[in-house]
């Protein structure tokens, strides 16, 4: 696995990631973490007695766009000094454009790459490994407006990662190949905020691509 032992990994992202972790950091024991992919994660890399076991904390928070990641990004990462680093930000990024409510909270294409960009120069030198996720809607019609322009914030995150040599993971292909075998209700109702087996979908393709083999969900 190309995460050592005694690692500390951390997750940072919005509701997706937050899913009601403990405040100010998520960390030591599944309730603390969140009822979400990242306690999923690190019930799979418990069950591979790691020793010194990987620490994963989480400091997600609902409801953020890569502005807001950079507003906190000193304290809710720097300031914990992870080895590991897994970023899954853009939902909201994209949401905004179409909900109606607020645009000027929407992040437009060009500001998305320009801020993650940076926040990735500022933190990749510390790290030992950096993991990007792409931002996903769950819809297999890619017709649909929603779903065409979160492509393209996913094609943003997957070219940052090629052009840092960092590892991505496509959180859009996982589900579009759990929806060709189950209907999108089963994973996430209102396609964006996951059930347990949206979860799932997730740590498994967290697990697969720092090559954590196997996906033990923790019971």
């Amino acid at each position: 696995m190309k995460i050592g032992a005694g690692s500390r990994l951390l997750f940072i992202g919005d509701s997706v990631t937050d899913c009601g972790r403990a405040r100010p950091v998520g960390a030591g024991s599944r309730a603390a973490l969140g009822g979400g992919y990242v306690a999923e994660v690190d019930g799979a890399l418990s069950s591979q007695a790691a020793e010194p076991p990987i620490t994963v904390m989480n400091t997600g928070v609902s409801g953020n766009t890569v502005r807001d990641l950079a507003l906190r990004w000193e304290a809710d990462v720097l300031a914990h000094k992870p080895d590991w680093l897994s970023v899954m930000i853009g939902i909201n990024d994209v949401w905004r454009q179409f909900d109606g409510v607020d645009s000027s909270a929407a992040v437009m294409p060009h500001e998305y790459e320009r801020v993650y960009d940076g926040l990735i120069s500022r933190t990749l030198p510390r790290l030992k490994g950096l993991v990007l996720m792409s931002p996903y809607y769950v819809q297999d019609e890619r017709s649909d407006p929603m779903r065409r322009r979160m492509d393209e914030y996913g094609a943003i995150v997957k070219s940052l990662a090629a052009r840092r040599d960092v590892i991505f993971v496509d959180v859009q292909a996982a589900f579009d190949a759990a929806l060709a075998k189950r209907d999108y209700t089963m994973l996430a109702g209102d396609r964006v905020h996951p059930s347990r087996e949206g979860h799932k979908v997730i740590a498994a393709a967290f697990l697969g691509a720092v090559g954590a083999g196997q996906f033990k969900p923790r019971k």
